[in-house]
């Protein structure tokens, strides 16, 4: 059993996906999580906005499921200090690259020192200071 001490984690798109739906990862995360003041990078929400509108949703349902993520995450917008740890995010991974929407989740995770809770801790190696959490070793 893991226990956390962290009060506030910052939350990658696959982790908000994964305990919003009913799989073996679920049961996994949520554990992580229970309890915990939640964010999401802007980032994040942008993904999920995109997973949603892929879903074809009726306007009622995509905007039902829009309000239940505000509701649910604290949603951080970008800001100057989140563009200055992306860039030198990038600067330090300019021969392993990283995408940018991963530069910019773990550049919210900078800017706001919460630790990153992921299922793809390989996409966010080698970034000083970064705080991982993940069930997949």
């Amino acid at each position: 059993m893991i226990i956390l001490l962290e009060p506030r984690l910052l939350l990658d798109t696959n982790i908000v996906t994964y305990i919003s739906s009913e799989t073996e990862w679920k049961t996994r995360y949520e554990p992580i999580v229970f309890g915990k003041k939640l964010y999401i990078s802007f980032m994040t929400f942008a993904e999920l906005i995109e997973g949603i509108y892929r879903k074809e949703m009726s306007a009622k349902n995509t905007k039902k499921h829009l309000n239940d993520l505000r509701l649910r995450y604290t949603i951080i917008s970008s800001n100057d200090r989140i563009c200055e740890y992306f860039a030198r995010i990038r600067y330090q991974r300019r021969n392993r690259p990283i995408s940018v929407p991963d530069a910019l989740i773990a550049a919210t995770a900078l800017a706001y020192e919460l630790p990153l809770v992921t299922h793809n801790a390989k996409d966010f190696t080698e970034i000083d200071g970064l705080r991982l959490i993940t069930c997949n070793r």
